[in-house]
């Protein structure tokens, strides 16, 4: 535990949140630390298999729903979030209709937010310190096995949809999270009552039907897991469903209706960079290993590496209408090195024989 100056608690709470938003967060909210109901459901979730591949979701034990194995000596969890909806740029659902274009996930059109956000987790650390004294605590922004959803909605920032993100009635869901795990005795907030009701927007727009029911997702189906977490062949039952998207998928956010309260991005670190809200499907697969490197550097988009992404424009060029342009780029992949490109690549052009062939047998 820390040792603490004589502290009165309950208005330190409050500059908490008034330096979090100075700091540029648009929320703050404080927690204890039972995570019991939703320890449970992670434990039904992952006997089921639904994480896929995500073995780090199993790989903590109970550290994810008990912080004070991951933390010891953790009481409190000040949670925030910040806005990240660009400002400008295509609209979502135009790209999405382009036969042309790639789709790539919003939050990942400008810089990577971890490190900012953590960095303004660790000013707010500091600020707390000058009142409070040395105290225990560390900074997460999706760096560790941390329920921060549940944590966020016990902490009052939102409540959890059925589309399984937060969701909140003055900002929807266009926003990070993060968190600061602490040994402070602060005062705690109120959860807020869920909104959802009878919409079932998300689940029904789902390309993959990933939401299986309300509030459970099947992440082994989601876009976003084939895209991003997911190393290996995408499932052949899934590329024609994956469409143009090449880098997660914002379909159950995009038809949401608490998101017609979206707030954009105020940092320009969430600007878009690289023209990636309406890059052309071609271009983006002609880029060789170094472009790839320097065009996704201090981007979200990096994680997945060179091979993940000619893998997911591979599938989204099988997608394509046949063209001249399209083809060529294929062919030119066809003996890639790789054997997880070139098996997206043949799949990806006999698509377009199958095509061809129809076309033929139908006039």
């Amino acid at each position: 535990m820390s040792s603490m100056k004589k502290t009165n608690f309950t208005p330190l709470a409050k500059r908490i949140k008034q330096w979090g938003r100075e700091l540029g967060f648009h929320k703050v909210g404080i927690s204890d630390t039972d995570l019991s109901r939703d320890e449970i459901h992670l434990k039904h979730w992952l006997e089921q298999g639904r994480h896929g591949e995500m073995g780090y979701m199993s790989r903590h034990g109970t550290k994810r729903s008990r912080p004070a194995e991951l933390l010891p000596g953790t009481i409190r969890i000040i949670s925030v979030r910040m806005n990240y909806l660009p400002p400008g740029g295509r609209d979502p659902d135009e790209v999405l209709q382009s036969t042309q274009q790639a789709y790539v996930s919003r939050y990942a059109l400008g810089r990577d937010y971890h490190k900012l956000m953590r960095k303004r987790l660790q000013r707010l650390a500091d600020k707390i310190q000058k009142i409070s004294g040395p105290f225990g605590y560390r900074a997460f922004v999706d760096s560790a096995p941390v329920l921060e959803k549940a944590i966020a909605a016990k902490a009052g920032l939102g409540w959890i949809g059925k589309h399984t993100s937060l969701l909140s009635k003055q900002a929807g869901s266009w926003f990070f999270l993060g968190e600061l795990y602490t040994d402070l005795p602060l005062p705690i907030d109120v959860p807020v009552s869920e909104h959802c009701g009878d919409c079932r927007n998300c689940i029904e727009v789902c390309p993959t039907q990933a939401i299986t029911a309300p509030y459970q997702l099947d992440a082994r189906r989601c876009i976003s897991y084939l895209t991003i977490e997911l190393r290996t062949a995408i499932p052949l039952e899934f590329r024609s469903l994956i469409g143009n998207r090449i880098f997660g998928c914002d379909d159950c956010q995009l038809v949401c209706p608490w998101n017609r309260f979206a707030k954009v991005a105020e940092l320009d670190d969430f600007k878009i960079r690289h023209g990636l809200d309406a890059a052309l499907l071609v271009d983006h697969f002609q880029w060789r290993r170094e472009e790839f490197l320097s065009n996704t550097e201090g981007s979200a988009i990096r994680r997945i590496g060179y091979h993940g992404w000619l893998r997911n424009i591979a599938v989204a060029l099988g997608n394509a209408p046949s063209s001249e342009e399209v083809l060529t780029a294929l062919k030119q992949r066809k003996n890639y090195p790789s054997e997880l490109v070139r098996d997206h690549v043949h799949w990806a052009l006999a698509q377009h024989r199958a095509a061809k062939h129809h076309s033929r047998t139908a006039s």
